[in-house]
């Protein structure tokens, strides 16, 4: 499965985007194999935390040499081996994983929204949480999540190295959607979005995202991005009414003995 290739020109800026997204959810340990970086996080089995990541389209020499190094430091992370395959990932590789029947799944889409006064006019005023630990445990409540997540979740978030700001929208008094924003120089980005299941549709998960913005433009952030799953279409269709339009994309591969169901 080939990830959509922008222009020689476009690869700029999805390099700009690649390395803000690992500064605003980093790996416990980064590893560098020539231009692939090799992310592994004990604390947390989220595949962006665990996986290869080719940041050269021109790296792609001795590919099988450097998947079985890639597989020995998973292995002793306990995780799948796993590459995440942006546009950034070279032709080579692509056809080594295609020749060895490597599974493709998971795409995700990159997009991003200017912004703007007129989306941010109406916009509630939030003071972001100063509580790493209430906004995991509301994320945790909201999502249905393993509670055994909770220090890695907190691990995570402590080692951002930009601003930050932990929202969380309650509900009489019960939390109903989450969202944390980065604010990374003129970029926000979003991570942690989610509205709890049986309140979807009413709002809620809109404005907690537009108050996050408002903060981080407040902060002098002038684009939003966000990285959504491509079957995602509920939550496709709220971020394309609020601006955000399609960047890039990317997906996983994994070899035949760790296919995921």
């Amino acid at each position: 499965m080939e990830t959509g290739r922008p222009s020689p020109a476009d690869l700029p800026t999805v390099r700009r985007f690649e390395a803000a997204g690992f500064r605003a959810w980093p790996a416990t340990t980064v590893y560098y194999d020539g231009a692939w970086a090799v992310r592994l996080t004990g604390g947390h089995p989220a595949k962006r935390l665990n996986s290869v990541n080719p940041l050269d389209p021109g790296d792609d020499a001795r590919v099988p040499e450097r998947v079985a190094r890639a597989a020995r430091r998973f292995a002793a992370y306990g995780r799948p081996l796993t590459f995440r395959m942006s546009p950034l990932a070279g032709r080579g590789v692509t056809k080594h994983f295609d020749d060895e029947g490597w599974s493709s799944f998971s795409t995700s889409l990159v997009m991003r929204a200017k912004l703007e006064d007129r989306l941010l006019r109406d916009a509630m005023h939030q003071i972001p949480l100063k509580d790493i630990g209430r906004f995991i445990n509301a994320a945790i409540a909201i999502r249905n999540l393993d509670p055994v997540l909770q220090p890695g979740l907190s691990e995570i978030i402590g080692s951002i190295q930009p601003q930050v700001g932990l929202f969380v929208l309650e509900e009489n008094g019960t939390p109903v959607s989450t969202a944390i924003c980065v604010r990374d120089g003129d970029l926000a980005g979003l991570f942690e979005v989610a509205t709890e299941e049986s309140q979807r549709g009413k709002g809620y998960g809109r404005r907690t995202l537009l108050s996050a913005l408002k903060w981080a433009r407040a902060q002098g952030a002038r684009s939003a991005w966000l990285q959504v799953e491509a079957d995602n279409d509920q939550a496709i269709g709220l971020y394309r009414s609020m601006g955000f339009g399609d960047l890039y994309s990317y997906h996983y591969r994994q070899p035949p003995a760790s296919e995921t169901a």
